[in-house]
């Protein structure tokens, strides 16, 4: 079986309490069973989210490497760093609570983070291209309603087009998601979410295994 790097990112401030940390440390959990000699790298970033971008971090971005003052340099570092991490991923996986029928601001932080031009996506004659294409993606997400396709509210869900459209164009085309629905409508509610994303959770990577050692 592929010794594949698994790049986990978690958004959630809310800790150990956050439903969607829970379900990232299952997923990695069942990825080590699978492949106890994987690498795994892991950024908590809803508790150290990343700054987001003014106007010297984005003029920063636009000098070339080799003119970058010293504080260009380190207010490029960071945005570097999360990039490696990106490619040097195979599946690259998300913890993601909704807020307010989107994604937390430090989601959004990171997304200005880590689109580039000229190291996750250029400009071409066809226009854009994305440059992150190969790698798989499953996002994980909790959400105190139930917002899945067909039922009364997912007209609200505005999370899950745009993480598509985003990825899609640093070509992350290949995109999971499982969600935890429900998890403000009472307890019963709750856990029967909380079930079916880990069951869920359980079946991908079972498949996931099954494909990489075929």
């Amino acid at each position: 079986m592929t010794n594949s790097t698994l790049l986990v990112l978690d958004f959630s401030p809310r800790g150990p309490l956050s439903v969607s940390n829970k379900l990232t440390t299952r997923f990695t959990e069942a990825w080590r069973r699978t492949r106890p000699d994987a690498t795994v790298l892991h950024r908590d970033l809803g508790a150290t989210p990343p700054p987001h971008l003014d106007g010297e971090t984005i003029g920063a971005f636009y000098t070339p490497p080799e003119e970058r003052s010293e504080e260009q340099a380190r207010l490029v570092a960071l945005s570097d760093a999360l990039v490696d991490d990106l490619e040097a991923a195979d599946v690259i996986v998300l913890g993601l609570p909704m807020f307010n029928f989107g994604s937390p601001s430090g989601f959004k932080a990171w997304i200005d983070q880590v689109a580039r031009v000229g190291r996750t996506f250029r400009y071409t004659e066809n226009g854009p291209e994305g440059l992150l294409g190969g790698r798989e993606v499953v996002v994980l997400t909790a959400r105190g309603g139930n917002y899945a396709e067909g039922s009364p509210f997912a007209v609200f869900d505005q999370q899950t087009p745009y993480v598509r459209t985003v990825f899609g164009f640093l070509g992350l085309s290949d995109v999971t998601f499982i969600h935890a629905h429900g998890q403000a409508g009472g307890e019963g509610a709750a856990a029967a979410g909380r079930v079916e994303a880990e069951a869920a959770i359980d079946a991908l990577v079972a498949e996931m295994g099954e494909r990489a050692a075929a």
